[in-house]
């Protein structure tokens, strides 16, 4: 690590075996998921809330490179097992675990993202076919086999749709083409 670890006790004095358990935390962190740049923790003590007395209130920050960071700032409500600062500490560092594993993983390209359905605007309308244009200039072609739920009849010209394009006999054809209602969602 680039930088020393930040240990904050607040509403608490601090406690050395608690700094040198969150330095080992750290420590296993970085050997399990490579280099972190920076890494602050704050431990505040038991406050006296009638719902929440008795608890722990840990928070975990660290920094990645490229700018990235992952916090672990929410600690569960009325779990009485955070009254036990060594459970708390252990606990929010498995949250931390799995987050900077996310991150990784993100970072990586591991992550797959779906593209949701491409969105067309109707251009031309005839007996039993029709037109889109693409949210990039094209026009696909569309008949109303391919409009589900029998919808072919609501549709006009400006009618925006969700399609699945494929290739047809004579270029681009829209495929389960499906009506979006007025605030972009699918009819």
């Amino acid at each position: 690590m680039e930088t020393i670890v930040e240990v904050d006790f607040e509403g608490m004095k601090p406690i050395e075996s608690i700094r040198s358990a969150i330095d080992s935390g750290v420590e296993r962190l970085e050997k399990r998921f490579g280099r972190i740049t920076a890494c602050r923790v704050t431990v505040k003590g038991p406050g006296e809330h009638h719902r929440t007395g008795g608890l722990y209130d840990i928070r975990i920050w660290l920094s990645l490179p490229d700018g990235r960071q992952v916090a672990v700032a929410r600690t569960p409500p009325l779990d009485e097992r955070y009254g036990d600062l060594p459970f708390a500490l252990n606990d929010m560092f498995k949250r931390a675990r799995r987050r900077l594993r996310d991150q990784v993983r993100q970072m990586e390209g591991l992550v797959r993202t779906h593209e949701g359905e491409p969105i067309g605007t109707v251009t031309k309308l005839d007996n039993g076919f029709g037109f889109l244009q693409t949210s990039d200039g094209r026009e696909v072609y569309f008949n109303e086999y391919s409009v589900l739920n029998g919808a072919f009849a609501k549709l006009k010209v400006g009618t925006r749709v969700t399609f699945a394009e494929e290739v047809g006999e004579k270029g681009p054809q829209a495929s389960t083409v499906r009506l979006l209602g007025r605030h972009g969602l699918r009819l």
